[in-house]
């Protein structure tokens, strides 16, 4: 049996940010929870890999989240 995903990914907005310095960061945020997540971008690694990275932290989040949740009711 798969497990089924918190959220689906579609519906996390992904944003990434060009400060004045010259550096960037990825915002993440997921409109349904409010849950926001960001971290400002390592130039000398891939955007990609930073992203997928992310996005494991993010999900893990969310997980937690909604089973904090259902042990409340």
């Amino acid at each position: 049996m798969k497990n089924k995903p918190v959220v689906d990914r579609k519906n996390i907005q992904i944003d990434l940010i060009k400060l004045v310095g010259g550096g960037r960061l990825l915002r993440l945020t997921e409109p349904q929870s409010g849950l926001v997540l960001e971290k400002k971008l390592d130039p000398e690694k891939s955007v990609a890999t930073q992203k997928q990275k992310l996005f494991g932290v993010f999900e893990a989040a969310l997980a937690r989240g909604v089973i904090a949740a259902e042990s409340l009711k």
